[in-house]
């Protein structure tokens, strides 16, 4: 309705993210274009440090070439995430000039919670969420073989929790399991519900299958994703 009879005093701001290469929706350009401006925000990955620098300049904060370079292999190649990182660095060290280090200092783990997160989404059957993970993380240059482990480790928690009578107490739950907190026992009784044990199984020879493609070569960006659809698809 906003773009067949624009509010003149009230502005409308629509933003769509696609993949590299890829173009804004046709049908939404076409719908803006008679009254209002399409504009295209294209950022290639060996341009981001530059940019990062620029955007530092701006908000008076001392960002070094090589600070620019560790934020983006450790957020990633999304400029709003990078935005939100480089203040998040900056607040953490005010007036010093950020290198490497204060990088490294502020992000060490990043890595590791991303992979909770794909472990999370994937066995919740999130497909989707799943991966928009894997791909932040693939972006972020993550060891894939480590990306692999996470799901491997998380693969075996629920197969201990599946295997448990389903009424158990959280607290028994949590050192039958060998998990450490009952807000994982909680968790990933909810997760494993969503498999019969035949399936996790299945995942379990999934996943075997995975680590052997990768250690052989193969493109972690096929393989992964493969993997990660048959783990997060709906029975």
């Amino acid at each position: 309705d906003y773009l067949t009879r624009p509010d003149p005093e009230a502005a409308l701001v629509l933003c769509a993210t696609v993949p590299e290469r890829g173009k804004a929706p046709a049908a939404l350009a076409k719908l803006v274009e008679p009254v209002g401006t399409v504009r295209e925000v294209a950022l290639a990955r060996k341009d981001l440090p530059a940019w990062l620098g620029r955007r530092a300049a701006a908000r008076g904060i001392d960002l070094s070439p090589e600070g620019a370079a560790a934020l983006v292999e450790s957020v990633g190649e999304d400029p709003a995430a990078l935005a939100q990182a480089l203040e998040q660095v900056a607040s953490a060290f005010p007036g010093e000039r950020i290198s490497r280090e204060h990088v490294e200092r502020q992000f060490r783990g990043l890595g590791e919670q991303h992979i909770w997160d794909l472990c999370d989404r994937a066995f919740g059957r999130d497909a989707a969420g799943a991966m928009r993970s894997l791909r932040t993380l693939l972006a972020a240059r993550e060891d894939p073989l480590l990306v692999l482990g996470g799901l491997a480790s998380r693969l075996r928690d629920l197969l201990r929790v599946r295997a448990l009578p389903d009424r158990m107490p959280l607290g028994e739950l949590t050192r039958a399991a060998g998990l450490r907190f009952e807000w994982q026992a909680r968790r990933y009784r909810e997760q494993a519900r969503r498999f019969s044990l035949e399936e996790l199984v299945a995942i379990h020879a999934e996943i075997v299958e995975a680590d052997r493609a990768l250690k052989s070569g193969a493109d972690a960006g096929i393989v992964l994703p493969l993997l990660l659809g048959r783990i997060a698809a709906e029975p």
